[in-house]
This record gives structure tokens, C-alpha cells and sequence, in this order.
């Protein structure tokens, strides 16, 4: 009987062991594994800014970089 016992429990702790983790690709929340095994931040958690609009505190954004001044120059606004 108790070995009956003992190898139900030992099947019981074998299948615990071999059940799949829960984290995905292990990036955490928010992230996930890029194909260079590198972890990337998900699109859509990232706020998205207007081009050329001036938002206070950071100045205008343009080409996905912060400039402070514009000028225009021969009609087209050149960000300094």
C-alpha cells in the first residue's frame, strides 16, 4: 500500500513539473520577443504624437525626435 502511495506521488510531483510555465517568451508584461531574441515593447502600449504638433513641456515633434524651435523658411517648417 505505501508504495502504491509513494508512486502516486511521485506522479503527482512529475506532472506538476512538466506543466508549461505561465510567463510568455519571458519579456513581461508589455513586451515580447523579437526575432533576434531581444525584448521589444508591444506597439500598441506606446503613445502616439502628432508630427509637427508643439506639446508643452517637450516641444514640437517631428521624424520621431523632440526639437525645441521651428522656423519657416520658403514655406516649409524647419525644426531646430
Amino acid at each position: 500500500m505505501r508504495t502504491l502511495i509513494a508512486l502516486a506521488a511521485a506522479a503527482v510531483v512529475a506532472s506538476a513539473a512538466a506543466s508549461p510555465a505561465q510567463a510568455r517568451q519571458g519579456c513581461g508584461p508589455g513586451f515580447h520577443r523579437a526575432p533576434n531574441g531581444t525584448c521589444r515593447p508591444n506597439r500598441g502600449m506606446r503613445e502616439q504624437y502628432v508630427e509637427g504638433r508643439y506639446y508643452a513641456g517637450q516641444g514640437y515633434w517631428w521624424h520621431s525626435r523632440w526639437h525645441q524651435h521651428r522656423q519657416r523658411r520658403n514655406g516649409v517648417w524647419i525644426y531646430l
